[in-house]
C-alpha cells in the first residue's frame, strides 16, 4: 500500500528507493478521532507509530487525577512508549489524539525485521533516538530549573505553531504548571 506523505518524508534521508518501498509496504494506516486513544496505560505498546497528519500526545494521569503531558507528536514525527514496546510490558502512559489524525503503524516483529534487513533504516532510527535523548534532557533541565515564565517562553520558542492547535489546559499540563498560572503569564505578556 502506498503512503505518499510518509515516503516523501523518508526520501529526505539517505534511504534507497527500494528500502523506502519496503518500509512503507509494511505500514498499516489508521485514523484516530479527536480525543481517541491509541492505547492506554496498562496496555502493551505493540507498534512503532508515524504521524502522517494531526497531533498526538503522550500523557500520564497521576493518582490525584492530574494529567501530565510528556510530549507531543505532530505530523512527520514518530511516537511510542519505548519501554513498553522494547520490553513488551504494560505501559505507564497513554497516547491519544489532540485532533483528528492519520497514523502509520508497524508491528514490533515487522519493524525489528526491517531494522535487521535495511541497514540505512537502523542508522536513521539511531539518529532519531539521539535527537529524542537530546530533546528529553533539555526538557528535564527546563522542568527542574526554569520559572513558569521561562518554561512558557521556551515552549513558544520551540513549538510556535502548537499555540493555535492546543487548548491551554494541555499546554499547562505539558509545562507542569496550573492553568491559573499559565493564564496569568499569558495575560502579563499581553500587557507588555
Amino acid at each position: 500500500m502506498m503512503h505518499p506523505e510518509f515516503e516523501t518524508y523518508l526520501r529526505r534521508s539517505d534511504l534507497a528507493e527500494e528500502a523506502v518501498r519496503k518500509i512503507s509496504d509494511l505500514a498499516v494506516a489508521r485514523k484516530l478521532r479527536r480525543n481517541e486513544l491509541l492505547f492506554s496505560a496498562g496496555e502493551i505498546c505493540r507498534h512503532k507509530v508515524f504521524v502522517v497528519n494531526g497531533l498526538l500526545y503522550t500523557f500520564n494521569i497521576s493518582a490525584g487525577g492530574n494529567q501530565h503531558i510528556l510530549q507531543f507528536a505532530p505530523e512527520n514525527s514518530w511516537t511510542l512508549d519505548v519501554e513498553s514496546y522494547d520490553r513488551q510490558i504494560p505501559s505507564q502512559i497513554s497516547i491519544g489524539a489532540v485532533e483528528p489524525s492519520t497514523i502509520l503503524c508497524w508491528q514490533k516483529k515487522d519493524f525489528d525485521m526491517l531494522l535487521a534487513e535495511v541497514p540505512q533504516l537502523k542508522k536513521f532510527a539511531e539518529g532519531l533516538i539521539a535527537r529524542n535523548i537530546h530533546y528529553s534532557r533539555k526538557r528535564i533541565l527546563i522542568s527542574l530549573s526554569a520559572t513558569p515564565e521561562e518554561k512558557y517562553e521556551d515552549f513558544i520558542q520551540t513549538f510556535p505553531d502548537y499555540l493555535a492547535r492546543l487548548p491551554l489546559r494541555m499546554i499547562a499540563a505539558y509545562l507542569g504548571i496550573s492553568i491559573k498560572t499559565l493564564t496569568r503569564i499569558r495575560h502579563a505578556q499581553l500587557q507588555r
